[in-house]
């Protein structure tokens, strides 16, 4: 995957948009269509200490995570990137989808506060490693600047 020249693409879509709905959505949207075995992805946002589901590609989702619960709530509560290689060991796994087996989880700042996190699920185990991690945190750089 070449993550340079998705945050190009990414960076196209957003330059001139301001409405954070408008460009998250256009990343979950790049992203589906860009990656490979994976069957969701798309944005949680931080809401009164929740994380509410925000714009999506996929099946439905869990609308409501509780901070510190599952994937998601645990990469917003350290605010760091979480790479799951089968979800049904972590502790607390949220199953939105059965057929999920790995996860990475991005939490989306502004100004130095948590504004809420990028999700993405694979049916495949050990899906995300360390190369996954730097280019979907230099999307989410991308797309910060945009919110």
């Amino acid at each position: 995957m070449n993550y340079s020249l998705l945050a190009e693409q990414l960076q196209g879509l957003v330059a001139d948009e301001s409405d954070r709905i408008a460009n998250m959505a256009n990343c979950a949207a790049l992203l589906w269509m860009e990656m490979q075995d994976i069957n969701w992805v798309g944005f949680y946002l931080l809401k009164r200490n929740q994380l509410v589901l925000g714009p999506f590609q996929g099946k439905p989702a869990c609308t409501r995570i509780a901070m510190g619960a599952g994937v998601c709530g645990t990469a917003a509560s350290i605010q760091k990137t979480v790479i799951v290689a089968d979800v049904h060991q972590f502790p607390g796994h949220i199953a939105c989808d059965a057929v999920s087996n790995s996860e990475i989880v991005v939490p989306v700042m502004l100004a130095g506060k948590l504004v809420g996190v990028l999700d993405i699920d694979s049916p495949q185990l050990e899906r995300f490693d360390y190369r996954d991690q730097q280019g979907l945190e230099l999307l989410v750089q991308v797309l910060e600047a945009r919110l």
